[in-house]
């Protein structure tokens, strides 16, 4: 499992390591809001493009080459503007990285389903997001220490060595894991699967949390500069809110194993925590941005690992990663999309107004969720 979790923490750090220090990036190859625009968007365009794409085929060739072949990919691709240094390679580069990313992301999901018994999804998946939730907070951090030191370049260069570390960790480490024969699936049968609530309301809950993990991430520190708060304590918050993201999901995934959390009231939890916390991002000064931030990190830690095992426990086996890309291209649109929302209500009201209407709708999915669980008949599938 070591491996898969390297993979996970591979994909967070490489993304908010270079997304986080591209502003602050003062030579030729980002001169402006546009060009930086650009570069943010064209690593996310490719995951939402292909994640679907690379999942489906690791259910047709297997999981394992494509974990493999996309680090081997993000690896090549960071070295290009590392060897290269022009901005027309930072582009390709870019470019490459996502796509790369695309691939072994979802990938690495539908081994740790694959590779771990039913009964220790909660512990597998709670343990890969606590990874993924350290190369998120690190990523800024050592990311920024590394463009200090070398510039982006030598950024580019750590990314290199780590897929490539990673991806031969991987061959030598992860077990071979064969595709299963499936029966032919038409564009319906694709269509019915993904419109089951089975999987719809995990990827909408993963996609929520997602939307208000970037929101904290991106918004947090707005509310503290505008009450007068400096770098640091606004830097703090966004730290405190990894964090807590990091800590929650081990625990709340050894709670479903152990049969002390249902995935559903899990679900439902982790929104209401969720929209406490963007509840208290509205009040001013320190004490809201932390709280604030500890609340959006504790309810995004409780519903990811959780939605990821709900995923898991019903989804034929031959269809893993399928499920699994289509579930990560949801955590993408909510991390294009809640920035978005909370940003246009702002432009035409106040940020206070924009959190408002992103904690409208997160507390509407927890009480369509908890209205479910009441109606629903206890089954084993409706308690997982």
């Amino acid at each position: 499992m070591w491996p898969l979790y390297a993979a996970g923490f591979t994909t967070a750090f490489g993304a908010h390591g270079i997304a986080a220090n591209l502003g602050g990036f003062s030579e030729d190859a980002v001169t402006s809001l546009l060009v930086l625009g650009g570069l943010l968007a064209l690593y996310d365009g490719a995951e939402v493009i292909l994640k679907p794409v690379f999942g489906t085929l690791a259910d047709k060739i297997g999981a394992r080459p494509v974990l493999l072949g996309g680090l081997a990919a993000f690896a090549a691709a960071s070295a290009v503007y590392a060897v290269a240094d022009s901005p027309g390679w930072l582009w390709a580069a870019r470019l490459g990285q996502g796509a790369a990313a695309s691939a072994f992301s979802p990938s690495a999901s539908a081994l740790v389903a694959r590779l771990n018994p039913a009964a220790k999804h909660g512990r597998a998946f709670g343990s890969y997001g606590f990874y993924k939730s350290i190369g998120y907070t690190l990523g800024p951090l050592l990311g920024g220490v590394l463009v200090w030191a070398g510039g982006l370049r030598l950024l580019f260069a750590v990314l290199a060595v780590l897929g490539a570390a990673v991806a031969v960790w991987g061959a030598l480490a992860v077990p071979a894991v064969p595709p299963l024969p499936k029966a032919r699936q038409t564009v319906l049968d694709l269509a019915r699967r993904l419109a089951d609530p089975a999987f719809l309301a995990p990827t909408a809950a993963l996609a929520a949390a997602t939307a208000a993990l970037s929101v904290g991430v991106g918004f947090l520190p707005v509310s503290g500069r505008a009450t007068g708060l400096g770098t640091v304590a606004t830097g703090a918050a966004v730290s405190v809110l990894a964090a807590c993201a990091a800590l929650v999901q081990p625990r709340a995934g050894r709670a479903l194993d152990d049969g002390r959390l249902t995935a559903r009231g899990g679900i439902a939890a982790g929104l209401l925590l969720t929209t406490a916390g963007l509840g208290c991002a509205m009040l001013p000064g320190l004490t809201g941005v932390l709280l604030g931030a500890a609340l959006i990190g504790a309810g995004t830690g409780l519903i990811t690992p959780l939605g990821f095992a709900a995923l898991a426990a019903t989804t034929p086996q031959e269809r893993l990663g399928q499920t699994m890309g289509a579930a990560e291209l949801g955590r993408e649109l909510g991390d294009a999309g809640g920035p978005l929302l909370v940003a246009a209500v702002a432009a035409s009201t106040t940020l206070t107004h924009g959190y408002a209407a992103l904690a409208v709708l997160l507390a509407s999915g927890a009480a369509l969720a908890l209205a479910h669980r009441r109606t629903a008949p206890a089954t084993p599938e409706t308690e997982t």
